[in-house]
C-alpha cells in the first residue's frame, strides 16, 4: 500500500528517540545531526514501529476521548520534574545575583517546553505540516508542558520577567497566546514579552533577516531582550538550537524524542 512520503521530522524521529530520551538535564552535551551518517544497512536503523512504541511508553500514553494524553506519572513527566526542580533551585540564586543594573529573566521555547504537542504529534503520525498545525490549533489546545507552567509563574512571582521565544510564525500569535493562557500561564504573553517569527517583516535587529536560521533567530532575539536591560538567567528549550548562540547565562534541555529541529 503506498505510503506518504515521510517528512525531515519523521525521518529523524529514531535519532532523537535515542539522543533525546537520555534527556541531558542541562544543555552544554552535544547531539549529532541527524544527517551525520549513512546507514550502511537496515540493521543499523531503529524500527519506526518500535521507535513509536516506546515513545508512547515513554509518554505514559493514555487515550480518553480519542485524543492521547501524556500521563503525570510518566518516566517523561518525571524527568521534566528532575529537571524544573534543579532549575528552580538555580534560579532562585542567580535571581539575587544578576548584572548589576540587570533584570533578571527567563526565556521559554513553545512547543515541547511550554507546550507539550504529543497529541497533535500522533494524530498526524509525527509528519508535521504547517496546514495540519494550524487546522489542530484552530480546534484544540495543547496541554502545558508538566510543571513548566508552574516554574513559570513561581518565577514572575519572584520578580523573574518571563519571555517566549518560538519558531511559530506570526500569523499564529493568537492562537499561542490563548493557548498559553488557557492552561495556566499567568506572565501575559503579550507582543513585548511573546517572540514569533516574522520572515515577511523581520526585525532590524536581526542582520540576518528573513533568512535566519533556528540559532541565529532564537540567540539574536535574546541579544535583543538583553539589550532591554535584561539578564537572561535561564533559558529553556526542548532543542538544542534553542539553546545555542550565548546571550543567556545557563540552559536547561528538556527531553522531546518525537523530533529533531536543527
Amino acid at each position: 500500500m503506498p505510503r506518504a512520503r515521510l517528512s525531515a521530522r519523521t525521518r529523524a524521529l529514531a535519532v532523537t528517540a535515542a539522543a533525546a530520551s537520555l534527556g541531558a538535564a542541562f544543555y552544554g552535551v552535544g547531539v549529532a545531526s541527524a544527517h551525520d551518517s549513512v546507514p550502511r544497512s537496515d540493521k543499523e536503523i531503529p524500527n519506526l514501529t518500535n521507535v513509536v512504541s516506546e515513545i508512547k511508553a515513554y509518554y505514559g500514553d493514555t487515550v480518553t476521548g480519542g485524543e492521547h494524553y501524556a500521563s503525570a506519572d510518566s518516566n517523561y513527566a518525571q524527568q521534566v520534574a528532575g529537571i524544573e526542580a534543579k532549575a528552580t533551585a538555580y534560579l532562585s540564586h542567580q535571581a539575587r545575583h544578576t548584572r548589576h543594573g540587570a533584570k533578571p529573566a527567563i526565556v521559554l521555547d513553545v512547543d515541547d517546553t511550554s507546550l507539550l504537542t504529543y497529541n497533535y504529534e500522533l494524530e498526524v503520525g509525527f509528519n508535521y505540516t504547517p496546514a495540519s498545525n494550524q487546522a489542530y490549533l484552530d480546534n484544540k489546545n495543547m496541554a502545558a508542558v508538566f510543571g513548566m507552567d508552574t516554574l513559570a509563574n513561581w518565577a514572575a512571582d519572584q520578580g523573574i520577567t518571563v519571555f517566549w521565544i518560538t519558531g511559530r510564525g506570526e500569523a499564529q500569535r493568537a492562537d499561542t497566546v490563548r493557548n498559553l493562557t488557557a492552561v495556566g500561564y499567568k506572565p501575559a504573553p503579550d507582543t513585548t514579552h511573546l517572540y514569533l517569527k516574522n520572515p515577511a517583516s523581520p526585525p532590524a535587529y536581526l542582520p540576518c533577516g528573513a533568512t535566519c536560521t533556528t540559532i541565529e533567530y532564537k540567540s539574536g532575539t535574546r541579544a535583543h531582550i538583553e539589550s532591554l536591560g535584561y539578564d537572561i538567567i535561564g533559558n529553556f528549550g526542548d532543542q538544542y538550537s534553542d539553546l545555542s548562540g550565548g546571550h543567556a547565562d545557563k540552559g536547561f534541555k528538556l527531553p522531546n524524542p518525537m523530533y529533531f529541529l536543527p
